[in-house]
């Protein structure tokens, strides 16, 4: 140890606060803890621009800069950010990291150990690279799996990027102390890429939001959304996998339902201009921190939509989120993947095949035919959140990981 009774942890994740979507929270919040612990906790971060995919006003012509937050020490490094989302530019931007952390790694002591946040490649190889020349337990947390997400996303040059994220991802797995992994589907991936199973540990994400606490009629009020309407949610990024196209088809197929796309992405101009001829699906900006839950909380059916080819690269964190608002979930989903997995896990939603719009609307007008029925199904959600999903176990089960890869006993 560091210190008595204290450690010395580095994180490294591509993405942290004040980025609010996405795995951000949860690197932040990881570390934000270790530093309330008394650790002395360093992050290797890049500059925030997820999930609009453009740099925040304030980091632009920033290169490289260390700053303090919340107790932690962040160590940024510039990258390259394309809007545009296709398999070479994300090769750059993975690169661009992965070349600013190698050439400027943290200027810090020996650390305890490494913690890595993947889908990040680049974060993934570089924390490797650092816990091997300092010596020290690695251990990545596999949020989303990229050589799959390549594959099953949609992306342009997608199977030959699958390829080459296969590989790096195999090459910052194999060299990990312990392996983290947020469901259980993606477990045969992992081991696929020469990961022994043994050192395979179950560390699922929790509610990283608060409760509402607004009376839904005042937050529809400020939003304009009519007391009798039906509101349909999406709330995140919105990205090529999330295949946001069912909803604008919906839309059309029932002008008296209002759908709501909240959030930003590399998709996000496509879809406005996909919906431009349909005027009750409005597209607006991510809610400050504040207003996330109580804007949740006020719409009637809450949206996951991801296209039919994704089975078991990613586990959208806006369930998490979705759960604790108590209203219900409707999931346009592969019924094999690990998403709908954890939607019937939960019991607050209703599964319907993916890419089908008409399925999506029928599902959503049976719940607004029932209101009590929908009530019922949300309020599942939060006991969920309550048993299983809460923050405190959530850092428990990252603590216990750190404390195994140290030497401690498996939890």
């Amino acid at each position: 140890m560091s210190r008595s009774g204290h450690r010395r942890m580095l994180l490294v994740s591509t993405n942290y606060a004040p980025e609010h979507a996405g795995i951000g929270p949860y690197a932040t919040q990881i570390a934000e803890h270790w530093a309330d612990l008394g650790h002395e906790t360093h992050v290797l971060a890049g500059m925030p621009h997820y999930p609009a995919w453009s740099l925040e006003p304030e980091y632009k012509g920033a290169f490289r800069r260390t700053e303090q937050r919340a107790g932690v020490t962040v160590h940024r490094r510039a990258h390259t950010v394309p809007r545009r989302q296709t398999a070479v530019k994300r090769a750059l931007f993975e690169g661009s990291i992965l070349l600013h952390g190698a050439v400027a790694p943290p200027r810090m002591p020996r650390p305890d150990a490494v913690l890595a946040q993947m889908p990040s490649l680049a974060g993934g190889v570089l924390a490797a690279r650092l816990a091997a020349r300092w010596k020290v337990p690695y251990v990545p947390v596999v949020q989303d799996l990229m050589g799959a997400a390549a594959a099953q996303s949609g992306i342009s040059g997608g199977d030959k990027a699958a390829v080459i994220a296969g590989r790096a991802e195999a090459y910052a797995l194999k060299r990990a102390t312990l392996v983290g992994v947020i469901h259980e589907t993606f477990v045969d991936r992992v081991v696929g890429m020469g990961v022994d199973p043994k050192k395979i540990r179950l560390v699922p994400n929790w509610s990283h939001v608060s409760v509402p606490t607004k009376p839904r009629g005042e937050t529809r009020h400020h939003l304009g959304w009519a007391p009798g309407e039906t509101v349909v949610l999406h709330s995140g990024n919105m990205g090529l996998k999330q295949g946001l196209e069912v909803l604008v088809g919906a839309a059309r197929l029932d002008p008296s339902v209002r759908f709501v796309l909240m959030g930003d992405g590399s998709q996000r101009a496509a879809l406005s201009d996909l919906a431009a001829d349909v005027p009750n699906l409005d597209i607006i900006p991510p809610a400050a921190d504040g207003e996330f839950p109580d804007i949740l909380a006020a719409a009637d059916v809450l949206a996951v939509t991801q296209h039919a080819a994704v089975l078991d690269m990613s586990v959208p964190s806006k369930l998490t989120s979705y759960f604790q608002t108590g209203r219900p979930v409707v999931a346009s989903v592969a019924a094999e993947g690990g998403t709908a997995q954890e939607v019937e896990r939960s019991g607050a939603g209703v599964l319907v095949p993916p890419e089908d719009p008409e399925a999506l609307l029928k599902a959503v007008r049976a719940l607004a035919e029932d209101p009590e029925g929908a009530d019922a199904l949300g309020a599942a959600g939060p006991r969920h959140v309550a048993a299983h999903l809460s923050r405190e176990a959530g850092l428990a089960r990252i603590d216990a990981l750190i404390d195994e890869a140290l030497g401690g006993p498996r939890p």
